[in-house]
């Protein structure tokens, strides 16, 4: 045993040397193709006018009933589908979208809050010299320093921590870590350094002392995904998509193409939910970015067609704040069940998960106790016995469904793909599948230079590397001053208000109620525990 871990830890140390190469040339290639983001800002090469009056859901829906034909339909308004759209309207693309319930209130809003390349993928990828996951791994790491750079008040570092509990696992964690700075090359966020048991001790204080040795730092991205969702949708938005909520896609339609006599998909048939009205959103190419239901929709166009999605279940639960540090998260490499678990300081609670288990498509999932219970036992095995870990302190739970897919072009349809898949059927509705939170901008860029190419649209390449999203624009790290003098909110209101609307957190103040006391002048909150304000609502 002892031997095979020493041969598993020479391989990662050889595999090291064998990534550096790729990791070098492959950020050479993308430097070369995209341009250097702190010097190219895409917002200067787009050419698409951003609105200055913002549009409700009454003119967007009037949009969509009145015009004539959009040349790209969405449905889906996750991460991926906004991400779409917006890629779509700064190409100049003529650009709808249709969410049948709140934007990021599905898979992408219950996640586990990071931005990151995959640890474990890059682990797998030496281990198996898997090339595929090397690049996928690789990709995300450039995406992740694309979402910090175009969304700073939603996004920021965060420190992870790697408890060893064995002398042995430290030069081998310490080279996988450090291979993961590699490949994110100049993109690294900080590096990654060793920590003795008792500086381990006074920064993660909580952790279990019995046989520690020591442990690794390493910094990965967080950020508040429902926000970073929302974000994504208001840029599109604002640059001229026609996006609407709670507008649920009914069937597609199809016409019959007089050259080939093939049935094309030329829009939908679709519901405004708060109404009841229905109406057609005719378009020259229609993109299903529904996620788990990626199958329900791919079946609108063909009953025959063969299930791609293979659902997941990720549980998360929500602990008091006092199971982690404010500033530290942690990394369980190893669970019982061969998965990784993360423990992560969140809005002032501690958020741990996540389960990987089949599951069935629903659009409320509800997390089982079975993988409640099983997150509890993970993070008792690294709290100190004085931390007595609760059933009765896990405060929220949620269950997000991951849209595994199998790639219907492979030749080998059983294999679950980690990556993206983007395919086209015979009557050209353009699928997108697959994937993670962080590669959503790259997903989107392959997705519509897929069907521009499918459909013979005229646009051209992808603007959407460096474009900064709502909120982004003037913000800083002190924006939460200005508001604290000009308009006497509470600094900890203050604070969230500028991480959650970046910039515009101006206009919420603008409309914040007086509270009649002597301060905070303006703000009531709505829960004297948490520092939301009736202006928000």
């Amino acid at each position: 045993m002892a031997f095979q871990k020493a041969v598993k830890g020479t391989a990662l140390i050889g595999g090291g040397a064998i990534a550096t190469v790729f990791g070098l040339s492959q950020f050479s290639q993308y430097r070369n193709k995209h341009g250097t983001f702190v010097h190219v800002q895409a917002a200067e090469a787009v050419t698409v006018p951003i609105r200055n009056h913002f549009p409700t859901r009454e003119e967007q829906i009037l949009t969509l009933q009145t015009t004539s034909e959009f040349d790209v339909l969405v449905i889906g308004g996750g991460a991926t589908g906004c991400g779409c759209a917006l890629d779509a309207v700064t190409r100049g693309l003529k650009t709808a979208l249709l969410e049948r319930d709140d934007f990021s209130s599905g898979t992408s809003s219950r996640s586990t809050k990071l931005i990151h390349g995959g640890v474990r993928y890059l682990q797998k990828a030496i281990m198996k010299l898997d090339f595929e996951q090397y690049k996928m791994v690789k990709e995300a790491l450039e995406e992740r320093a694309n979402l910090l750079e175009i969304a700073p008040h939603l996004s920021a570092p965060l420190p992870i921590m790697l408890p060893v509990y064995k002398w042995w696992q430290l030069p081998y964690y310490w080279f996988g870590i450090k291979l993961y700075d590699i490949v994110a090359g100049s993109q690294c966020l900080k590096s990654s350094y060793v920590l003795s048991k008792s500086r381990a001790l006074e920064l993660f204080p909580m952790l279990r002392k019995d046989e520690l040795v020591g442990a690794i730092v390493y910094y990965d991205g967080q950020h508040n995904d429902a926000r970073m969702n929302l974000a994504i949708a208001l840029t599109a938005a604002r640059y001229g998509a026609a996006t609407a909520n709670y507008a649920e896609v009914l069937r597609l339609l199809k016409t019959t193409d007089a050259a080939s006599g093939k049935e094309r998909v030329c829009g939908v048939r679709c519901r405004d939910v708060l109404t009841g009205q229905e109406f057609d959103v005719k378009a020259k190419c229609v993109i299903n970015a529904t996620g788990p239901f990626t199958d329900s929709v791919r079946k609108m166009d063909d009953q025959e067609v063969p299930n791609i999605c293979q659902p997941s279940a990720g549980v998360h639960i929500v602990m008091p704040g006092y199971y982690s540090p404010d500033n530290m998260g942690l990394l369980d490499p190893a669970t019982s069940d061969g998965r990784v678990i993360f423990f992560l300081p969140w809005e002032k609670m501690t958020i741990a998960g996540t389960t990987d288990s089949p599951t069935d498509v629903t659009s409320h999932p509800i997390p089982t106790e079975e993988d409640i219970n099983f997150i509890l036992n993970e993070v008792r095995n690294y709290l100190s016995v004085d931390v007595e870990v609760r059933r009765g302190d896990v405060l929220a739970a949620w269950s997000g469904i991951r849209p595994l897919v199998t790639d219907p072009n492979s030749k080998d349809t059983q294999s679950i793909s980690r990556n993206h898949v983007v395919t086209i059927s015979d009557s050209g509705l353009v699928t997108i599948a697959g994937g993670k939170w962080t590669t959503y901008r790259a997903m989107a860029q392959d997705t519509i230079d897929a069907a521009i190419q499918a459909h013979d649209l005229k646009a051209g390449s992808s603007k959407t590397i460096g474009l900064q999203l709502q909120g982004a624009e003037d913000w800083s790290p002190t924006l939460y001053i200005r508001l604290v003098q000009d308009y006497g909110l509470e600094s900890e209101v203050a604070q969230h208000l500028a991480s959650t609307y970046g910039d515009k957190a101006f206009e919420v103040a603008k409309i914040a109620q007086v509270t009649g006391k002597r301060w905070p002048i303006v703000g009531k909150r709505l829960v004297s525990e948490f520092p939301y304000i009736e202006a928000e609502v």
